[in-house]
């Protein structure tokens, strides 16, 4: 398998006046084209942390982080962002949806981001939604949608520009176990067509969805569980 991302002895420092926290502490993984990873551990272990930093969200304090062989953990945030915008998909705990934009508004807004043009934007839109079972609700906005209906819609906003790579931070935490059943369903079939996914959670029922199991503890990988190609 191709290599899509690697991090060498990655590190995260936040310090304040009086106060030094090692979030991450010389982390170093490797992650496959085509992988479905499950990151693990207690509150407060870093988990967040990295998803940020395999994100270019944020650039680690010491360390290598090489995205699609590219050395980015010095880039500054214009470059980042770029980067970003054309390979990763984010889906969060809390949705991030943008209230004032109804649900084909809030799916299209990473197409606008990458300049793509009205009709290119309208299929591919379209697509997303279908997939996502979101079309007949495209005309609403975030709060008439219950949260699974919610998580559907930022899931689609996520893989609308066919990134390789989806991040999901607690991508089941706020909603309920048949809801997050099916959110994990998506991003599993997605997988199956081949976009890496990356996940933090809680939950070992969500985890149990993926093919590795990375466990953090006070910023260290402490312990990986692999299991058969799904």
């Amino acid at each position: 398998m191709e290599t899509l991302l690697q991090t060498r002895e990655l590190s995260k420092i936040f310090r304040t006046d009086e106060v030094e926290t090692v979030a991450l502490n010389k982390v170093s993984l490797d992650i496959q084209k085509g992988e479905f990873v499950a990151v693990m551990g207690p509150s407060g272990c870093g988990k967040s942390t990295l998803l940020n930093i395999l994100g270019m969200l944020d650039n680690p304090s010491n360390g290598k982080y090489f995205f699609q062989n590219e050395e980015v953990s010095t880039y500054k945030e214009r470059k980042r962002s770029l980067l970003r915008k054309a390979n990763i998909g984010f889906v969060f705990q809390n949705f991030n949806l943008i209230d004032e934009l109804n649900v084909y508004e809030n799916v299209e807004l990473p197409l606008i981001y990458l300049g793509i043009g009205s009709h290119d934007r309208k299929a591919k839109v379209e697509e997303a939604l279908e997939k996502m079972n979101m079309t007949h609700r495209q005309r609403s906005f975030p709060l008439q949608l219950s949260g699974g209906q919610q998580q559907r819609v930022a899931v689609a906003r996520a893989v609308v520009a066919n990134p390789s790579l989806i991040l999901a931070d607690e991508p089941t935490g706020n909603l309920d176990s048949t809801h997050g059943e099916e959110v994990m369903n998506l991003l599993e079939s997605l997988n199956r067509n081949g976009t890496t996914i990356v996940i933090v959670t809680h939950s070992e029922r969500d985890a149990d969805y993926s093919q590795r199991i990375i466990r953090l503890f006070d910023g260290k990988i402490i312990h990986e569980n692999f299991f058969k190609q799904k």
